[in-house]
């Protein structure tokens, strides 16, 4: 019997790289391998996914890793994609003056920050993000965000990541959203492993019973880990697989 009954990994940082290089198709074929006998033997911990991007991208990510069995999150928590369903499930507390909210601030960004280069990622149900190749110039635009959310009272949150601003539901995060998945399919945190590079996913830090992060990661969540790789991405998350099927 392994030690856990699943990972619960981010992707950008870690699956892939952040910025929109290839992702390594031989590698991601290596975590389908894994996943295949975590499925047929059930000796290893299989690998889910929890991440800020859009469903779809999770969606396929989850079918190209062969996970078939854990749900995955995606969209910071608006979504879980559960896979042996094939079922998209919206957090219920979305509500739809939540999504009025949304749609209020993104006509707000499409008129003031698109013409300032900024550009909203496509694909998103009840959240925002935002991207510019000047990350530097993008960042300084966080305050003002944060200001004109509080005057139009848009319940958003504003974070970042290395490259973009996430605009998210104040009460829907990484964090509820693993919970949901966690509930679906019964698993608990002493028999969960996670992996992340950025301090959004301490969401996941705060729900495992095990932590790891590829050498890219941020040094305050280094910190937090019980092992970090000396690998980055998903060379990185490689070692850290083999690690915790070596110790099952």
């Amino acid at each position: 019997m392994p030690r856990f009954d699943a990972i619960i990994c981010d992707i950008d940082g870690c699956l892939g790289p952040e910025s929109s290089a290839p992702l390594d198709a031989a590698s991601l074929t290596r975590i389908a391998e894994h996943n295949r006998r975590a499925e047929l033997l059930g000796d290893v911990p299989v690998l889910t996914l929890c991440s800020g991007r859009p469903q779809p991208f999770v969606e396929c990510l989850c079918r190209l890793l062969n996970n078939t069995t854990v749900p995955c999150v995606a969209e910071m928590g608006v979504w879980v994609f559960d896979p042996r369903t094939q079922g998209f499930h919206l957090d219920p507390a979305i509500l739809p003056e939540h999504l009025a909210a949304v749609r209020e601030a993104e006509r707000w960004v499409r008129v003031d920050l698109l013409p300032r280069g900024v550009v909203v990622q496509p694909g998103k149900t009840a959240s925002i993000s935002l991207w510019h190749p000047d990350t530097a110039a993008l960042f300084t635009l966080k305050p003002m965000l944060v200001e004109r959310f509080a005057r139009e009272s848009w319940p958003l949150r504003v974070s970042n990541t290395v490259a973009w601003i996430n605009c998210d539901l104040a009460h829907v995060s990484k964090e509820t959203g693993l919970r949901r998945a966690m509930t679906m399919v019964g698993l608990r945190r002493e028999r969960l492993a996670g992996i992340g590079d950025t301090l959004g996913d301490l969401a996941i830090r705060d729900n495992v019973a095990w932590f790891g992060c590829p050498s890219n990661a941020a040094p305050e969540l280094k910190a937090r880990a019980d092992y970090v790789s000396p690998r980055p991405e998903v060379e990185g998350v490689l070692d850290i697989l083999a690690g915790l099927s070596a110790n099952r």
